[in-house]
């Protein structure tokens, strides 16, 4: 499965990215290693993807407005949808 194909479905995306944050977990990284990752990923997608939908555009509206705390809260509760997404 191509990365385009992941972004541009939502629930595709949760799923690839939970099963990425189970894998994580299982060679120890913690969830604050976790949410530090998930929000570099939040800040490369934001700067070289383009939105393919409405849910990911709604994600990118909201990074794009918060401060550095408020995308670390973004991405923090990314990885726990993407968790129970797996």
């Amino acid at each position: 499965m191509s990365t385009d194909s992941v972004i541009k479905n939502f629930d595709t995306w949760k799923s690839f990215l939970g099963k990425r944050v189970i894998q994580a977990e299982k060679m120890g990284m913690n969830d604050e290693t976790i949410s530090k990752l998930a929000f570099e990923i939040g800040e490369f997608l934001d700067k070289k993807v383009d939105p393919a939908n409405t849910s990911n555009r709604a994600i990118k509206e909201l990074w794009d407005v918060g401060n550095d705390a408020e995308k670390h809260t973004i991405a923090t509760l990314m990885v726990k949808l993407a968790k129970e997404n797996a």
